[in-house]
């Protein structure tokens, strides 16, 4: 196996525990990893590389400013609009410096609160932002609703963006041709390094794109049975410490190289 150079990390229900919590151990394990001159790409860990925004769409500064943009089509941003409408779950819209919600009381809207350290801005209509949206994110924790909803939006986008639940209670529409594996791609490049010398931990399906662009992909064990099949290695839950298990499994992996 070809030494690690880059990790690249999902951060909710793996970085974070499932009350969005950044652990002790999680964060002395990035500090190890740095000290033994390996990348980490996540704030808010002293991160000095670029950072993967909007499910690796984006490609942000550490500040969160964007270098590379690439925004949902208007047309595939208001039909995704109108099928989350359809299933009655909650929508956030994000512009590269915004988030929006039309519902205040959100069932989510304090966990995301937290995990991005900021608070949505309340607006009666998306119209005005179909054009700059980034992201667009149906909540609900309903579900099965949501997986309903999920192959809906697929249907409904085509290839005009891509859909795909990022936990079992968030669906996230992205800009098509983009996600975490062309991330890996990108960061790689910039980087100088091959895709094999870089190893990603996830958990869900949007992250099967980066276990498929990287040399070693360590799922969460929070994960299902399938995206575990599809990784390299498996830690433990992000309730366990999964996360500091995984860089630990990147460190033994270097020993030696």
């Amino acid at each position: 196996m070809t030494r690690i150079a880059l990790v690249v990390s999902d951060v909710d229900g793996t970085l974070l525990t499932k009350d969005k919590i950044l652990t002790e151990k999680a964060a002395h394990a990035v500090r190890q990893l740095e000290d033994s001159g390996v990348g980490f790409t996540v704030e808010p860990l002293r991160i000095t590389l670029p950072v993967g925004s909007f499910n690796g769409s984006s490609i942000s500064d550490p500040q969160m400013n964007p270098i590379e943009q690439h925004l949902i089509p208007a047309s595939a941003a208001q039909r995704s609009i109108d099928v989350l409408n359809e299933f009655g779950v909650d929508i956030w819209l994000f512009t590269h410096d915004k988030w929006l919600t039309r519902n205040a009381d959100g069932e989510y809207n304090p966990f995301e609160k937290r995990t991005i350290k900021a608070d949505p801005v309340i607006v009666g209509d998306f119209a005005p932002y179909l054009s700059a949206a980034c992201k667009i994110v149906g909540s609900s924790s309903d579900a099965a609703l949501l997986q309903r909803c999920e192959a809906a939006i697929q249907n409904a986008v085509g290839t005009q963006a891509t859909a795909a639940r990022s936990q079992s209670y968030y669906l996230d529409i992205t800009p098509p041709g983009y996600d975490k594996g062309t991330f890996v791609q990108a960061m790689a490049k910039r980087l100088g390094i091959s895709t094999d010398a870089v190893a990603t931990v996830g958990d869900m399906q949007n992250d099967l794109a980066m276990f498929r662009k990287s040399g070693l992909s360590i799922a969460m064990g929070n994960a299902t049975d399938d995206i575990k099949r599809q990784a390299t290695h498996v830690t433990t839950s992000n309730q366990d410490e999964g996360f500091a298990g995984a860089i630990d499994i990147v460190m033994k992996n270097n020993e030696g190289k």
